[in-house]
């Protein structure tokens, strides 16, 4: 837990740095994310920190209305409240992580709570939040055109693609044929093996930043050098994620 939390702070505080950079112009910048704009994106990521802390104190227990419909329930939550200044809507997002670190920290990390679908580990839920911030600075990155070089901080979200392949396969009705490895080499070039007890049926090998671009779905498997074998191949590149 330790590991991640340092991971999260560092992924803040890169994103906090492009966020300080940008212009007015900026803010109202198209980005990858269907119908939003940098603005958008940010406002989402605050209202999305501070419903993990609401998650973290039991606010969210008996939540199910978003079930089947995430992607338009986020929507029309960030268009419910548009309208602050980029300054203001920058500190909100700051306040927002620094609390979402602190509350983090001090909770169980095998407590499990209510998060958006279904319920998640705390462990799990800052992996989750570290994805997201992750994802929504390379979106934002993008819409500007700056370049964010990857960081081994990719350990923790390629480890979370691989733990929750179970619950992605479920969620889609499919079933695994077995179990399935990941072989990546990191931006530091190191090697990272997540593979399961038993001997796995499908392997998937490549560099951690086209596995997890996937998992983003932020690029498809064909534009990747990614190289998958075995019964559940074509599924796993399919179905693989790192949000809820």
């Amino acid at each position: 837990m330790d590991a991640i939390l340092v991971a999260l702070a560092a992924q803040h505080a890169e994103f906090g740095g492009l966020l300080e950079s940008l212009t007015d112009d900026d803010w109202g910048r198209p980005t990858r994310c269907e119908g939003w704009d940098v603005y958008d994106v940010v406002l989402h990521m605050a209202q999305t920190d501070e419903f993990a802390i609401t998650a973290i104190g039991g606010g969210l227990e008996g939540l199910g209305g978003w079930a089947g419909q995430v992607d338009a329930n986020a929507a029309a939550y960030v268009e419910s409240q548009r309208g602050a200044a980029s300054t203001e809507l920058r500190n909100r997002w700051l306040a927002a992580g620094r609390s979402l670190r602190e509350t983090l920290a001090a909770a169980d990390p095998h407590l499990r709570v209510q998060w958006v679908t279904n319920k998640l580990s705390i462990h799990t839920l800052a992996a989750t939040r570290l994805s997201e911030c992750w994802i929504h600075s390379n979106d934002v990155a993008e819409a500007v055109g700056v370049d964010l070089a990857p960081t081994d901080r990719l350990e923790h979200i390629a480890r979370l693609a691989w733990r929750t392949l179970p619950y992605a396969f479920d969620g889609a009705g499919k079933e695994m044929h077995g179990s399935v490895a990941f072989e990546l080499e990191a931006p530091s070039s190191a090697h990272w093996s997540f593979v399961p007890d038993d001997e796995p049926s499908t392997l998937i090998a490549g560099t951690a930043i086209d596995l997890c671009n996937v998992a983003a779905r932020r690029v498809v498997p064909s534009e990747t050098a990614l190289v998958a074998s075995g019964p559940d191949a074509a599924d796993v590149l399919a179905l693989v994620r790192t949000y809820a």
